[in-house]
């Protein structure tokens, strides 16, 4: 095995056309640093009708995966020793920055995606961690298998052109990145800051430090330190 593997069993395979057009990962694609292999659980299903779905047991409405051609599936990925098997399910839990960066350690990452009204609960025992990409329900796992392939892949040595541009982002630390512009000066009557055109490095990362709390404080208050909340729950305090 070469490179880092993703390995995804899904149900619908087409859903992953779209990392050919995805820039980062078609671009790590292209130079081998990443390989994602789909395995298309239809091919692992039962029968001459490749059935991969039941009725549950006790009743209730929809179909639920058969563990069995999940299990066939897996077995049939050839894996490595630093690996970790993602379950994809809104039961599980909510993806982080952090998680991210944890697993861009390993050289693998087998994803199953789940369907339907959700899957035979011994599926569970394959998993290492259930991921859930947000607190709502998809038709499917194939779209939060796609943000962490995504997010990942930005993180593999060698796939962005500039490994900086990864510092100051938001959720690679505690805080919310800091405001950016770019040319004109002035668009449509609003200005850049004085401050980012004055050439004073040291003022530019006050000011964008600053920012990046005055952010955090209106959107993310739930990611700041509690000295960090106290100062600004003063500062508002006086302005009332």
């Amino acid at each position: 095995m070469s490179g880092f593997n993703f390995d995804v069993i899904t149900l619908f395979p087409k859903a992953f056309e779209l990392i050919n057009n995805l820039g980062v990962i078609t671009k790590a694609l292209d130079k081998n640093l990443i390989d994602v292999n789909l395995h298309d659980l239809r091919e692992y299903g039962e029968g001459s009708y490749r059935q991969v779905d039941d009725k549950p047991y006790g009743g209730g409405a929809g179909m639920v995966l058969k563990p069995e051609p999940i299990y066939k599936a897996y077995d049939s990925i050839r894996k490595s020793p630093k690996r970790k098997t993602l379950l994809m399910t809104p039961q599980g839990k909510v993806l982080k920055q952090n998680d991210l960066v944890r697993w861009s350690t390993l050289d693998q990452v087998i994803i199953i995606c789940g369907q339907y009204e959700g899957f035979d609960e011994r599926v569970r025992f394959l998993a290492d961690e259930e991921i859930s990409i947000g607190d709502y329900v998809l038709s499917g796992g194939e779209i939060p298998a796609l943000s962490i392939i995504n997010g990942l892949t930005r993180l593999l040595p060698g796939t962005l052109g500039d490994p900086d541009s990864l510092v100051d982002e938001s959720h690679n630390s505690p805080l919310l990145e800091y405001p950016q512009y770019t040319r004109p000066q002035v668009f449509k009557h609003m200005k850049v800051p004085e401050v980012l055109i004055s050439g004073d490095h040291k003022e530019i990362e006050l000011w964008r430090k600053e920012q990046q709390l005055k952010r955090t404080y209106k959107r993310r208050r739930d990611l700041m330190k509690s000295d960090e909340l106290k100062k600004f729950d003063f500062e508002e305090d006086d302005k009332n």
